[in-house]
């Protein structure tokens, strides 16, 4: 091998290379014109957490004297600058696209206006609005009138507004004014001009009302121009043992908001004298991450752009199919009785969870109702759907992980519900997040207790499942309803440490079983014997796993992986990874699901699971792997992850240049995501003749 090969990507290089194939969905001409905007939301977030998270990570790892590490390969400082010139150039991109989107927009007559493009008809509409909605929620506070800036909000975008007199500048004011898009949507619909539709951003409304804000000043001119702060979101939880995991947690979210700044980005039109005041009040002159960018910032929300337009401009709405297993049956308790379900989420409905969760709070047979919560829906039918089951008095006992990341303040508050209700809330294993998503419900049946269990890839919230890809085994299998059982009393006694015999649980032995499965595709390998393992993960970052890849591709075992987003490892380099194979694949639905199968000398091993392999995943949380022992499910999990490996129009090639090349392979056009729901709907025929 050598020297200048790398045995690994570092992660955040890896990271914003992901991020730059959802830049890369926003420039397809194929993807629907307002699903493109969509996505200059989604790199827009990406960015923001990107920046919370691993660059205060890096900053950290800078301010303690950090040199280097295995997977970070080089100083922290070095990955920084390495970042700081990546995120330049992909801000560039980003306003390229945004500008030849707005073009397009204005070709179908739809136009983003701003304060000074208004007709006389959207100035009065404005104007009336400004006054009732906008005005109120307001708060200027001037600059130069206080000692000290204002403390800035994470994430939360700002206008700082110059009142300039010309003939005396020493007059001049400065103001600092809050977006408030927490209260007030981002994008207002005006009157439509002709036949021209026009969209106004709240900002521009901010500037248009500037005049009526500041009438009682003198001044010649006024500008107003955005900043935002982007701050370290790493919590801190303290050692006390006197006080509860939940005041420890409550405590490090309002120190959250005191994080140290990671980012200050500010319209580039901003006056030099008017960026110096605003650096030098907040004492970050010399802050390495000073990102000059447009006059719009936070393009999040070009999420929740309005709904306009035909229907060429979003993506087809393809209606949840039905469960070919589950369509006869009124009780899902009658339906897992019969054989074991492997649901596939966006492709078929997550109500069937729902569903089951609703039979089972009002069955007189169910006696109790375990689950862990990572992530739930705004307005959450599983919570409302466990608390009737409260009320019809059940036992339900809940695992909610209080540190899910940017989740922390609405677990706290379901966490209030649930108790409130008269749910028992266990708090997990002191240092490990909760990240396994199990459900277990037991019913007496003949004066015996009887186990249903649901394993996931993914959370149960219903919002997300209508967006990611996910599985979940729905099982009444006693041999791994024994375990899940197992699973939660290790949780509610950590202490109890059980040998899983076919579950792989984390952080107990799911590193050392899948070592011992690619150890197993080595042996075969060198023995003559088929040997390979297909895989499809979010994250490949852990350097053990990844070295453990490495000898198997060396003694010939066939790898295929599907990452989605990190990609430390470098694959197709002689004589290390030649015979690994990476793909990603981003397209309208986002790819979340893990999938493990191993060829085991014909007897295939298939696994899902909640887990990637991360060091966080495989050493510090509880995660579980599932496995697969229908050969039916084995057959169906199979038929989709080949659908993915063929996919020629999403799937961008990993390699060491990171440059997302899209993979274009034969004759025919092949697309994940929409053969797997057709090979779905398919099922459902063959099921009909059948």
């Amino acid at each position: 091998m050598s020297g200048e090969v790398k045995d690994y990507i570092n992660r955040e290089i890896s990271w914003l290379s992901f991020n730059e194939r959802v830049l890369q969905e926003a420039k397809d001409p194929e993807v629907p014109l307002l699903e493109r905007l969509k996505f200059l939301g989604i790199f827009s977030s990406n960015l923001d957490e990107f920046f919370s998270v691993r660059v205060g990570t890096l900053q950290r790892m800078i301010d303690a004297g950090v040199k280097s590490n295995a997977m970070v390969g080089v100083s922290p400082k070095r990955v920084m600058k390495q970042v700081h010139n990546i995120v330049l150039q992909l801000r560039d991109d980003f306003d390229r696209v945004f500008v030849e989107l707005t073009k397009e927009l204005e070709q179908h007559d739809i136009f983003i206006v701003d304060e000074t493009q208004l007709d006389e008809a959207q100035k009065a509409f404005l104007k009336s609005y400004f006054h009732e909605k906008v005005r109120p929620r307001l708060i200027p506070v001037m600059l130069k009138d206080i000692p000290h800036f204002p403390y800035l909000k994470n994430q939360v975008i700002y206008l700082v507004v110059d009142v300039r007199r010309k003939w005396d500048p020493q007059g001049s004011k400065f103001a600092l004014i809050e977006v408030p898009v927490d209260v007030l949507p981002r994008f207002i619909m005006l009157p439509d001009s002709g036949d021209r539709k026009c969209v106004i951003m709240l900002d521009d409304v901010i500037r248009f009302g500037l005049d009526d804000i500041f009438s009682t000043f003198e001044y010649d001119s006024i500008g107003a121009y955005t900043i935002k702060l982007t701050r370290d979101a790493e919590l801190e939880i303290d050692d006390d043992v006197t006080r509860s995991f939940f005041e420890k947690v409550s405590e490090s979210l309002e120190e959250r908001k005191k994080g140290q700044p990671v980012r200050f980005v500010y319209d580039r039109e901003m006056p030099y004298y008017l960026l110096d005041f605003t650096l030098k009040r907040l004492k970050i002159q010399k802050f390495e991450n000073l990102v000059p960018g447009g006059k719009y910032h936070n393009a999040r929300d070009f999420m929740n752009f309005p709904q306009i337009g035909p229907d060429s401009f979003y993506y087809e709405k393809r209606t949840p199919l039905p469960h070919k297993d589950l369509m006869r049956h009124k009780s899902m308790f009658a339906a897992i009785r019969e054989k074991d379900i492997l649901l596939h989420y966006p492709y078929q409905s997550f109500d069937y969870f729902i569903d089951l969760l609703r039979e089972a709070a009002i069955d007189p047979y169910v006696s109790s109702i375990k689950i862990t919560l990572y992530r739930v829906a705004r307005n959450s039918n599983v919570i409302n759907a466990l608390i009737n089951a409260i009320k019809n008095g059940k036992n339900v006992i809940v695992v909610i992980e209080l540190q899910a990341r940017f989740d922390e303040e609405s677990n706290i508050y379901w966490t209030q519900k649930l108790e409130e209700a008269g749910a028992r809330i266990i708090d997990g294993v002191p240092g490990l997040k909760v990240h396994s998503k199990l459900c277990h419900i037991t019913r007496i049946e003949n004066n015996v207790p009887v186990h249903y269990s649901c394993i996931g890839t993914g959370n149960f919230n219903e919002s997300t499942a209508r967006l990611y890809c996910d599985h979940m085994l729905v099982t009444i299998d006693p041999e791994l309803t024994f375990e899940v059982d197992k699973v939660f009393d290790f949780l509610e006694h950590n202490y109890k440490v059980y040998e899983y015999k076919h579950l792989l649980v984390a952080p107990l032995r799911m590193r050392n079983a899948f070592e011992r499965f690619i150890d197993r595709e080595i042996e075969n390998a060198k023995a003559g014997y088929p040997a390979y393992v297909h895989a499809k993960m979010n994250s490949l970052v852990d350097s053990e796993m990844i070295n453990k890849l490495y000898e198997a591709s060396k003694a010939g075992v066939s790898i295929k992986l599907i990452i989605r987003g990190i990609c430390s490892l470098v694959p197709g380099v002689a004589g290390q990874s030649e015979n690994i194979e990476v793909i990603s694949i981003v397209d309208k639905y986002l790819e979340h699901s893990r999938i493990f199968i191993f060829c085991n000398n014909g007897e295939e091993k298939y696994f899902i699971s909640s887990a990637d392999w991360m060091v966080r995943n495989l050493d510090r949380r509880v995660e579980v792997a599932v496995p697969l022992y229908d050969d039916a499910l084995q057959k169906e999990l199979k038929e989709y992850m080949n659908l993915q490996f063929m996919d020629n129009t999403k799937a961008r090639i990993i390699n060491e240049l990171q440059d997302n090349r899209y993979r274009k392979s034969g004759d025919i056009s092949r697309r994940a995501q929409e053969d797997i729901y057709d090979f779905l709907e398919g099922q459902l025929k063959n099921g009909d003749k059948q």
